[in-house]
């Protein structure tokens, strides 16, 4: 009895997909159920928003303690210890030549361009320690 069965429709297969698509984003709820989510928030601190300005106060205090103005001679400077290549590359030079000379707000805004780009893992110790990846 071959070929008794109707040509699928480009409307039954699209239905076909979304039904597939909705059932697997709906199955890690229905077969892990809410322990699973309630373990991963409490086990891992999820990474903060970068538009916050506690977040970067946070990073600058663990960085510089806070310095915004620092200077310490290691080739690290401003609140978020931005190397010189890291604060020309991320075009922090249109605010000042070097990034303790910028203020707080010049800074962050720098620093959301590098995070954007390169994640926590820009600040490796401070973000690994904040528990931030």
């Amino acid at each position: 009895m071959a070929g008794r069965h109707r040509k699928p429709t480009e409307t039954g297969r699209k239905v076909a997909r979304i039904s597939a698509f909705a059932a697997m984003a709906a199955a890690p709820l229905g077969v892990a159920g809410t322990a699973s989510a309630a373990e991963s928030t409490s086990s891992a601190p999820s990474a903060p928003s970068v538009e916050r300005s506690a977040t970067w106060e946070k990073l600058a205090h663990c960085e510089s303690t806070g310095n915004w103005d620092a200077d310490t001679g290691n080739g690290f400077k401003g609140g978020l210890q931005f190397t010189p290549s890291t604060w020309k590359e991320f075009g922090g030079r249109q605010y000042a030549p070097s990034a303790e000379q910028a203020t707080k707000a010049q800074q962050i805004e720098i620093a959301k361009k590098v995070q954007g780009e390169q994640g926590w893992k820009a600040w490796p110790a401070c973000t690994k320690k904040l528990g931030w990846r």
